[in-house]
């Protein structure tokens, strides 16, 4: 099957640039700007750290969030996960000391908002 001739579901989506963010980042950041009017948190940044993980091997999570005690978490927003992000945020989890939090929406007949998986 040539590439022309695959259903468009098929073909690969890519990955933004740099500082762009997909729907769904966009979704959570909205999320994080509530949180930041109510106090929750007191500061956040769209791919602010990266981690090195081993030689040409490194973690960008998607959000740096400071929470109102003071504390650094990152937030990694998914609608699904690719086979290398998962163990980048696992790797990541057991070298650093910081909670690293996988963030995904959940469904509105399930009451919205987002589901957390934790890694530490």
């Amino acid at each position: 099957m040539s590439a022309k001739s695959k259903p468009r579901n098929m073909l690969a989506m890519g990955r933004l640039k740099s500082g762009q963010r997909n729907k769904t980042e966009a979704a959570y950041e909205l999320h994080l700007k509530a949180g930041l009017a109510a106090g929750e948190i007191l500061w956040f940044e769209f791919e602010g750290l990266k981690f090195r993980l081993a030689d040409n091997t490194f973690y960008t999570p998607d959000f740096a969030v400071m929470q109102a005690s003071g504390e650094i978490e990152l937030h990694e927003v998914k609608g699904f996960w690719q086979d290398d992000a998962r163990v980048k945020i696992k790797v990541a989890a057991s070298k650093f000391p910081f909670r690293f939090i996988a963030v995904r929406p959940r469904a509105k007949k399930h009451g919205g908002g987002w589901e957390q998986e934790v890694f530490e």
